[in-house]
């Protein structure tokens, strides 16, 4: 029925047995994946664009429905004793990665030798505290993707560590040194300001 539809939407349903239900082709248990995990991995992909342009939010759309088709594909590849989400992500690592790759080719292809991109106003960046998006964004791959994973979508240390095929420990090193690097941004950020007003008196 759909309250009782709707009520699992709204209280943690069970992941493990819905994928379970969709390897056996129930059409419902689908459906109510890619409603509750949709917006997550929009987030996980959107969160290391930073700022966007309606063509990066239909290529975060588009990104998103790849995912979608490739676990349609492998679904009877995950296993029932296994967490869904860190074998969700691997399979969106995947898709993020061949389509930098796939852009990267394009851009490289298209830029013409005259035009140079303008370099950042560096004082504006400083007086200004970016978004968590451009933050994120700033950061390495292996990096913003990590934080991505903690602190946007929820996943645990060891799930994290499951879907990047890596060890806790690294993840760990790996989140510290972002961590870090967002410490070194939130100094530099309202350290500008008082030295714009003292240079206005």
């Amino acid at each position: 029925m759909r309250p009782d539809r709707d009520a699992c939407a709204h209280s943690s349903p069970d992941l493990g047995k819905l994928m379970m239900q969709y390897q056996h082709a129930d059409p419902a248990a689908a459906a109510v994946l890619v409603h509750l995990l949709s917006p997550q991995l929009y987030r996980f992909f959107a969160s290391q664009l930073g700022t966007r342009t309606d063509a990066e939010d239909m290529l975060l759309e588009d990104m998103v429905q790849d995912v979608w088709l490739r676990i349609h594909r492998v679904r009877h590849t995950y296993r029932p004793s296994e967490p869904v989400l860190p074998w969700m992500y691997a399979i969106a690592r995947c898709v993020r990665v061949d389509s930098y790759r796939r852009r990267y080719r394009i851009a490289s292809r298209e830029m013409a030798a005259d035009v140079l991109p303008e370099p950042p106003v560096r004082q504006e960046e400083m007086s200004n505290l970016p978004p968590f998006e451009e933050l994120v964004a700033a950061l390495p791959e292996s990096q913003s993707e990590v934080l991505t994973m903690l602190k946007v979508n929820g996943l645990s240390i060891e799930e994290v560590a499951r879907a990047t095929s890596s060890t806790v420990g690294a993840v760990k090193q790996k989140a510290h040194r972002a961590y870090e690097r967002f410490r070194k941004l939130l100094k530099q950020a309202p350290a500008a300001r008082p030295a714009s007003k003292g240079a206005a008196q």
